[in-house]
């Protein structure tokens, strides 16, 4: 087993400390008074320098060194938080994920970003009027640090500290930070040439700190390497008091070794607590998951060689898989499992840039950031909802004036959320502006020749104009839309996840765009059922309830297609006929009551098999415009079954639905 690279892993942790800073930084701009988020940010700042340091990310460590320094200004309520102080602090943000990810880059391609924000913490000229604050190396008075005023730091770094990429001049970069200083070097413990190890650290450092930091600033210098060193720190003017009140030695050395046996207590209650995690690379879920998908088919098998014996104990030892082989599959999928919450963070960045782009004051607002949705499908989600939520704040929202004059806040409001819903988890895309034009849209569908002049259209068919490949109505091209592209992206990438949209507007008061998704893509519980002499799968969690069809119904005329399913006309579509199955039917079909939101739709099977756990294969892309069905599973004989689209089966119901309405009416 190949050991990780752990300069990977710092990149990998790296970025996750960047979208904490990322969230902070926004998080200010919400609440600026909020000294838990700034403390919040500031560590993010703090532990990537020093993470940086150690794995040799040289240019990063000294450019958020000079980023924290300005920053420490607002930690310590020396400067305001302002939108230009966001501003800046996003850029600087994205030049370290620069850094990260382009080593090649010029370590002074920062300089302009850092100038301009140590220039707005200095000089109090920021929108909402920043403090002016001159940044120097001295400590305000105040820091804090009750009675004492001056340190003595003696620290020794550990033998291979240096190949590790620990830097002593950087730690006392930031001891001067903290004060003024007077460093003396301790050579004591440096070898003869013949003997000396470059890569070996043998130097060590005696600080006078004079100022008024707090011992906990001084610890945090040296927060990522005090395991393998030796530091010591005490007041000084406990040193050059006389020996009988002269800090005892061993009172010293507790001193020293304190913080970090706290921190390990600290890291212990952690685990303890239930709070520890592992990082697994994605692949290997993935392959989990096919070797999950593989047992669950050799587990159908093994149930019906067991139904097929007289074998008491085979029974047994298959009940017995059965319900291991649930549990893993359950455990399994909830390791894919991902709070779609990770995802919504990442469009609050989007929203405060388009928000400066456009001018446009906006809140976003999050809802069901804990439902939960598959890795894969979240992954894939990132770009439609980025096009959604552009659309929304381009084309949605009004301007403030034209807001005002239609009567409502100068503030517009984008709301970003998830729920589910049976079987699918929907996710919601509102604003609260002008609405989608009808009208519009269809003189813009006629012009592009997509609709012919005074065809009949329904509004639904009309709205979901908007997704077809070069449609917009846009009047001019900006940076941000006018090409038509954005909704075709999203088109295209809702079906391939074998999702469904939903597009609802009220003139005046806004727009929804509802993605309806399934919970999964890998495993389901699905029922077995019989047309003609094939078997299909329906997703178990879209099924409601099975009925006997009528014999009435099923003899009778067949442009009849509702059934009356407790005083509920319920649509009905007959397999049969939609699969072109020759010969006579079965003498006593069955009606399976399928939903899919608040629709229902009966679908008339020959026979009802039973269930089954179905493990989803994709089929290939030259079935890719079949939308009866989303995929195909292998049963425990071998043979294959076709799963059932629920969500187009529905679909294709209200169109009879709606056709029959019409019909009804002509009559």
């Amino acid at each position: 087993m190949t050991e990780a690279d752990p300069v990977n892993t710092f990149r990998l942790e790296a970025r996750e400390l960047l979208e904490t800073l990322e969230q902070g930084l926004l998080d200010m701009d919400a609440d600026p008074t909020n000294s838990e988020v700034i403390d919040a940010v500031f560590r993010a700042l703090h532990t990537i320098k020093g993470s940086g340091a150690m794995f040799g990310f040289t240019a990063i460590a000294e450019f958020v060194h000079d980023f924290e320094t300005a920053f420490d200004k607002v930690r310590k309520g020396l400067a305001e938080v302002s939108p230009d102080l966001i501003r800046i602090a996003l850029a600087a943000k994205d030049h370290i994920a620069l850094l990260l990810e382009e080593e090649d880059q010029d370590p002074r391609s920062g300089d302009g970003i850092l100038t301009e924000l140590s220039v707005l913490v200095a000089t109090g000229t920021g929108v909402q009027g920043t403090v002016a604050v001159v940044i120097d190396k001295a400590v305000e008075p105040g820091a804090g640090a009750g009675d004492v005023t001056d340190w003595r730091i003696y620290f020794r770094l550990g033998q291979d500290a240096l190949v590790f990429g620990a830097n002593p001049l950087l730690l006392l970069r930031e001891l001067q930070d903290l004060g003024a200083c007077d460093v003396t070097v301790d050579i004591g413990a440096v070898p003869t040439l013949s003997s000396l190890d470059p890569e070996k650290s043998f130097l060590a450092w005696e600080v006078i700190l004079r100022g008024c930091a707090s011992r906990e600033a001084i610890e945090d210098v040296f927060m990522f390497i005090r395991d393998d060193m030796e530091l010591e720190l005490a007041p000084l003017d406990q040193q050059v008091k006389g020996a009988e009140e002269a800090v005892d030695p061993a009172a010293q050395k507790t001193l020293a070794l304190a913080p970090a046996e706290q921190l390990a207590k600290s890291d212990n209650r952690t685990a303890a607590g239930g709070g520890s995690s592992l990082r697994v690379p994605a692949e290997r879920l993935d392959d989990l998951m096919d070797r999950v998908g593989e047992l669950v088919i050799a587990q159908e098998r093994l149930n019906q060689l067991a139904h097929a014996s007289d074998d008491v104990n085979l029974k047994a030892v298959a009940e017995e898989m059965g319900r291991l082989s649930a549990g893993l599959r359950d455990t399994t999928m909830g390791i894919r499992m991902v709070q779609i919450g990770t995802l919504f963070g990442r469009f609050r960045r989007l929203v405060h840039d388009l928000s400066s782009e456009l001018g446009k004051d906006i809140d976003f607002v999050t809802i069901g950031e804990d439902t939960e949705l598959d890795k894969t499908m979240i992954e894939q989600l990132a770009d439609p909802l980025v096009h959604l939520i552009r659309n929304a704040v381009d084309h949605g929202l009004e301007s403030a004036e034209a807001r005002r004059e239609a009567g409502k806040p100068a503030r517009g409001t984008v709301r970003l959320s998830a729920f589910y819903t049976g079987a699918e988890v929907a996710i919601s895309v509102s604003d609260d502006g002008a609405g989608l034009d009808p009208a519009r849209i269809r003189a813009k569908a006629e012009e592009s020749g997509l609709l012919a002049p005074d065809a009949p259209i329904d509004e639904n068919a009309l709205l979901r104009m908007i997704f077809h490949p070069g449609f917009s109505t846009a009047k001019e091209i900006t940076s941000l839309s006018g090409r038509g592209v954005g909704m075709d992206v999203v088109k295209r990438t809702i079906d391939g996840l074998r999702g469904a949209i939903d597009v609802s507007t009220v003139k005046g008061e806004g727009s929804t765009i509802t993605l309806r998704l399934p919970l999964t893509l890998a495993i389901v519980d699905g029922m077995l059922i019989r047309v003609g002499k094939e078997r299909y799968s329906i997703p178990l969690a879209a099924v409601e309830e099975c009925v006997e069809l009528p014999a009435a119904v099923a003899h009778g005329s067949k442009n009849r297609s509702f059934l009356n399913i407790r005083g509920s006309l319920v649509p009905y579509l007959r397999l049969r006929d939609l699969f072109g199955v020759e010969g006579p039917p079965d003498t006593h079909p069955k009606v399976v009551i399928v939903s899919s939101g608040d629709i229902r739709v009966g679908l008339v099977v020959d026979q009802i098999l039973g269930n089954t756990q179905t493990v989803i294969k994709q089929l290939s892309k030259l079935h890719s415009e079949v939308k009866t069905f989303s995929g195909a599973t292998i049963l425990g004989d071998g043979t294959i079954a076709l799963i059932l689209d629920i969500m187009n089966l529905v679909d294709f119901g209200q169109k009879i639905d709606a056709r029959d309405t019409k019909l009804g009416r002509a009559a």
